[in-house]
């Protein structure tokens, strides 16, 4: 009699037991389904793009040249009695650098002079007869042969003094010459011959070299398909001309302060390079920049119409190099779309074809983020927001704790 009545007892704790449980779990399953569903649906940043012109900007090498350049040379032969310069210093256009001994030039011009005064003695000597032949030949006391001869002796005599002149001239010329000037300003080189040295006219080797450093040119080297591909681009009218400002960046890296101007470029090719040469004009008030250096230049030659700016990090390309971004589409699922981006500009790609205004494109999140699938979208750069957690979560011993 007792045996069927005590199963009966021992059930009833169990069932009473159960129904708690039942519905923990109840509880606990419904708070884990919510918690997956959020953590399937991602968060995104995003950019509104829109159409803008951009730089079309190169960067290519240079190299340093003078403003001016100029060889002094000697005129005359003689030997160098003094220098009047120093070494690396600036000197005026006309001032006197050498001074060639001038003894046989003093010389030649005084001789030069006595000619002149013996030409024009004997020039008016002639003269005068030819005037006292000329009332004679009138009434026959002389022949007019001699009248005739008397004229183009006075007339040859007059040649003679213009002669003796020019070689005056040309004595007083060279002397001159003994002193050897600066043919333009700028900043003279170490000089290649010194005091008491022999030096001609036609020698090879200049005395020194003067070249003027503010202005200065930068020559800058451009591949010959390059400036084709950006001519093409100004002729189909997609690419505007831009006022080509030119920076550099020097041998260390650095930046150059002063901003030149690209003046003209050369109408041909090098053959052994395949290059054209740009030239900039740059000021150069420090002396900085120096003939010879090899330099970096950076400059917009041309502006690009209707671009759209797009973050690096949201621009995708396949094994192919086609690029792609993800756009945000209808309900928030990304969709993907094939775009045409040349170049970068800066920490952005360039895109010139598969986008349109008011697109926005995915930029953070591209990880998590599928074609097709629902995502939270927020604008890039958001900042995150952590929400505590509930009371009794994340503690020891609280997560059994409904």
């Amino acid at each position: 009699m007792l045996s069927p009545i005590l199963p009966a007892r021992r059930t009833v704790p169990g069932i009473a037991l159960m129904v708690p449980l039942i519905l923990l779990a109840g509880c606990g399953g419904g708070q884990a389904n919510d918690a997956r569903k959020a953590k399937r649906t991602p968060t995104v940043g995003y950019v509104v793009v829109k159409p803008t012109n951009v730089a079309d900007t190169t960067e290519l090498t240079g190299r340093v040249t003078a403003y001016q350049t100029s060889e002094v040379r000697p005129q005359v032969s003689g030997l160098i009695r003094r220098r009047l310069f120093a070494e690396g210093s600036l000197v005026r256009q006309g001032q006197t650098l050498y001074e060639i001994d001038p003894s046989l030039f003093v010389a030649a011009v005084n001789q030069a002079r006595a000619n002149v005064q013996a030409a024009q003695a004997q020039a008016e000597a002639a003269r005068v007869q030819a005037e006292r032949f000329k009332p004679l030949a009138e009434i026959q006391a002389v022949s007019a042969q001699d009248y005739t001869n008397a004229v183009a002796s006075a007339r040859q005599s007059a040649a003679q003094v213009a002669q003796a002149r020019a070689a005056l001239q040309t004595a007083q010329v060279n002397l001159r010459f003994t002193r050897v000037p600066a043919p333009i300003s700028g900043r003279i080189g170490r000089s290649l011959f010194t005091q008491g040295a022999l030096v001609t006219a036609n020698q090879a080797n200049p005395l020194a070299l003067i070249q003027r450093l503010d202005p200065i040119f930068v020559d800058i080297q451009q591949s010959s398909g390059e400036l084709l591909a950006l001519r093409r681009a100004l002729s189909s009218g997609g690419v505007l001309p831009a006022k080509a400002r030119v920076t550099l960046k020097l041998e260390d890296g650095t930046d150059y302060g002063e901003t030149g101007e690209v003046e003209f470029t050369e109408v041909t090719v090098d053959p052994a390079t395949g290059t054209v040469t740009l030239r900039a004009r740059f000021n150069n008030p420090r002396g900085i920049l120096l003939p010879g250096m090899f330099v970096r230049a950076q400059f917009a030659q041309g502006l690009t119409t209707g671009a759209f700016l797009v973050p690096q990090q949201g621009v995708s390309r396949d094994a192919k190099g086609n690029a792609s971004v993800l756009l945000l589409g209808p309900g928030n699922k990304p969709v993907a779309r094939t775009v045409v981006a040349p170049r970068t500009h800066g920490t952005d790609w360039v895109v010139t074809q598969g986008l349109k205004a008011g697109d926005r494109v995915i930029t953070e999140g591209l990880l998590a983020a599928k074609p097709g699938m629902a995502v939270k979208a927020v604008p890039a750069g958001s900042p995150q927001r952590i929400k505590a957690p509930a009371k009794g979560q994340g503690t020891p011993g609280g997560g059994g704790r409904g």
